[in-house]
């Protein structure tokens, strides 16, 4: 989308075009007087040119035609442009430290007129090495002696209206050893025989069905029960017919390589089964089913997904009016999940214990069941609305949405990524009886990801212009992830895990149109992590509504696997973003050492700061403070479902100031517009079933802030939830175990 900010000026991207031609062929004349603007090696070293191609991050970006990389791509025809205030700054990751000996700046007419040239080891102390209070733009080539991996251009004064412009940010040096490059080659992908990693089974037609169902088996008996190990897998179907009963364990992800879910029909099965724990199916996390149909072995007639949060079933099709799928274990245990999207059921819906269950996009025989809170947007088949008893929010049309990004192989045996485009006011699948929108990218336009990959290697990958595949893995990364091109695709297979080392951010996302991240869980690391993931700089302000940013089955664990910290998993800056069903869970159980009040720390789950942020499917639990803080105005949630921390010691460690506890989602005073459909909190206070929470949800009172279908729940009477939202609502105890409120104010 072109988004025009300031009316006196020309689009940006396209800002003054006989400017910029003017700049172009000055910088080309330039060149062709001058043979090289760079360094003359000294006799008995060798400077290079060091940064080009490396990872760029910036203060700001005046639009998604000018981003961080631009400045370092070796193309004198595309720049980095700033926001028009000061300061701003321009970033280089080197990879290493290196000497450096010179930096050469290519300015745009929009030039800085104050700036210093500053290097860091760490990209949070900086040194200066060179400062300007003078500069008159155009070619500088600046002689400087310092020494670090990052190095920057820090702006404090800029020479005309418009922000820091540059061609290109130049930096001459070497490293240790001596020449140019650190760290891994981008490697190639052959879009035809990709090397998908050695957690990523490919079958088609031609597979022995023994094959097929051995591997299924040992994949699933050793991921039955492995909640906190770190293995990952993804199980690949090309297009055709196969027999196969797929059980799924634990990060295991089971999809089709079809261009539609009936491209791929497996006759047997694709379940999630609970017996594990004797029927219970409210651990059964961490899975995935997408875009393949199944027909149900002759007599058959119930498929079982039995599972909790983080397992979605995606763009599948369960065929046979006669058949149903069970969302429980079917007769026995609990269920606490869980989502289905894009998705067609011939037959029927049985929900069965399932506590809470969003539906988005689909298209079902008929449902049957609620217990709390049933939610369904966009769902042809879905029951009718009526609240509480039975607990059904139906929403007919989905606002906004972009479906989930997916791998397949086209008719010439390519794989390709196919990026489905921004519905609005949408009803049923995207893909049944109709020709999906969208785009599509070969995989020779990704870097695949594999278990041993490095960060500064993705990072390379991304400033070359690349999308990401992120092949089943943990990944256990020393500096962050930097996403900065508009469109970038980022997808991971086999709930791929990112897990930030020393207190580093995992990965951010710049203020930039249509970037999509989906598949991919973040993972804390033992220092805590101020923030996981971060959407938008601080202080973004561009409109994306023409081309969002949406992030699909992103989810974030604190504590379980390790004694993990982070203040805040998810803080989104930008505007319009779409979240399309997402988990962020602080642990309550886990392995040994993993988790407890003082041991796995997390504030808060979720910040808003952007403006038209849109949330479906949104899990939120167990955080020590309020678990989401809204602040922009526009948002709209439906469906959200979050229980309190289990193990608050006492009173007086779950305190707000005077107020006990903390909201579960609490919209910001300013805010003047918000809307929420189908919303669940929960409180289980085993540690010390005295401690009262005063409330789940605070929101400011307005007439532009309402809220519809709420519930509040003292799981088994332990602990208490005073009030619903504000002052408004009953008591949930041990007298009163679920309380309803179906509208606010």
């Amino acid at each position: 989308m072109i988004f025009q900010r300031f009316p006196s000026r020309a689009r940006p991207g396209r800002r003054a075009r006989t400017r910029q031609l003017a700049g172009i062929l000055a910088a080309s004349l330039l060149l062709a007087l001058t043979p090289f603007a760079g360094p003359v090696p000294a006799a008995n070293a060798a400077p290079a040119l060091i940064s080009q191609g490396r990872p760029a991050t910036a203060s700001s970006t005046e639009n998604g035609g000018t981003p961080a990389s631009a400045a370092v791509d070796g193309d004198n025809g595309t720049r980095w442009s700033s926001a028009f205030t000061d300061p701003q700054w321009l970033q280089v990751d080197l990879g290493a430290s290196a000497a450096i000996s010179q930096v050469v700046l290519r300015w745009e007419a929009a030039h800085g007129r104050a700036f210093q040239i500053q290097v860091s080891e760490n990209a949070s102390t900086w040194t200066n090495v060179y400062s300007t209070t003078t500069a008159t733009g155009g070619n500088q080539t600046l002689n400087v002696t310092g020494t670090g991996r990052y190095v920057r251009m820090y702006g404090t004064a800029r020479a005309t209206g418009y922000g820091y412009s540059l061609w290109e940010f130049q930096v001459i040096g070497e490293f240790g050893g001596g020449g140019p490059g650190p760290g891994d080659p981008v490697e190639p992908t052959d879009p035809r025989n990709p090397n998908l990693g050695p957690n990523t089974f490919v079958f088609d037609p031609s597979t022995p069905t023994s094959t097929i169902q051995s591997r299924l088996n040992t994949i699933f008996t050793q991921q039955e029960t492995a909640q906190f190990a770190p293995n990952r897998y993804a199980v690949l179907f090309k297009p055709g017919n196969y027999t196969a009963d797929v059980n799924l364990g634990f990060f295991t992800q089971v999809a089709g390589l079809g261009m539609s879910p009936d491209d791929v029909n497996l006759n047997g099965h694709v379940r999630a089964e609970a017996f594990w724990m004797g029927g219970n199916a409210t651990q059964n996390f961490w899975r995935a089913a997408e875009n393949l149909s199944v027909t149900l072995p002759a007599g058959v007639t119930v498929e079982r997904w039995a599972v909790s949060q983080a397992a979605p079933y995606r763009r599948m099709h369960l065929r046979g009016a006669q058949n149903q799928i069970q969302l429980w274990n079917g007769g026995d245990g609990w269920s606490s999940g869980g989502l289905m999207a894009d998705t067609k059921i011939d037959g029927m819906v049985v929900s069965g214990s399932q506590q809470q269950w969003f539906s988005r996009n689909s298209e079902f025989g008929s449902w049957t069941g609620s217990v709390w809170n049933m939610v369904f947007t966009g769902v042809t088949g879905a029951p009718a609305p009526n609240f509480p008893n039975p607990s059904h929010t139906v929403v007919g049309q989905t606002p906004v949405v972009r479906e989930k990004p997916f791998l397949y192989v086209d008719g010439s045996g390519e794989y390709r990524v196919f990026v489905p485009a921004v519905r609005n006011n949408s009803q049923g699948t995207s893909w049944y009886g109709k020709t999906p929108a969208g785009s599509s990218i070969s995989l020779s336009q990704f870097y695949v990801v594999r278990p041993g990959a490095t960060a500064a290697t993705i990072n390379a990958a991304l400033a070359q212009g690349k999308n990401l595949l992120f092949t089943p893995g943990l990944y256990r990364t020393t500096e962050t992830i930097r996403v900065t091109r508009p469109d970038t695709v980022v997808l991971g297979l086999g709930l791929a895990t990112i897990e930030p080392q020393n207190g580093i951010t995992a990965m951010t996302v710049a203020d930039v149109d249509g970037v999509k991240v989906a598949g991919i869980m973040f993972e804390a690391g033992a220092t805590n992590s101020s923030v996981l993931m971060e959407v938008g700089p601080a202080g973004s302000s561009a409109s994306h509504a023409g081309n969002p940013t949406s992030l699909h089955d992103v989810f974030f664990r604190i504590g379980g696997a390790v004694a993990g910290k982070a203040t805040t998993s998810l803080r989104i800056n930008s505007h319009n973003v779409i979240g399309d069903h997402m988990w962020l869970w602080r642990a309550d159980h886990g392995d040994p050492g993993t988790y407890g009040w003082n041991i796995n720390t997390a504030d808060t789950g979720l910040v808003v700061n952007g403006n038209n942020v849109t949330m479906y499917g949104l899990f939120v639990e167990h955080y020590q403070k309020t678990e989401v803080i809204w602040n922009g105005n526009g948002g709209r949630t439906y469906f959200f479902q979050n229980e309190k921390p289990y193990d608050p010691p006492n009173q007086a460690a779950f305190m707000n100031g005077s107020t006990r506890g903390y909201p579960a989602y609490k919209v910001s005073d300013s805010v003047t517009s918000h809307e929420a459909w189908g919303l669940g909190s929960y409180c289980y206070f085993n540690v010390n079933p005295a401690v009262v929470n005063e409330r789940s949800f605070e929101v400011p009172v307005t007439s532009g802030v309402r809220f519809h279908n709420m519930v509040t729940v003292s799981l088994g009477g332990v602990g208490t939830i005073n009030r619903i939202i504000n002052n408004t609502g009953g008591t949930a105890n041990t007298a009163n175990q679920v309380q309803y409120l179906t509208n606010f104010p």
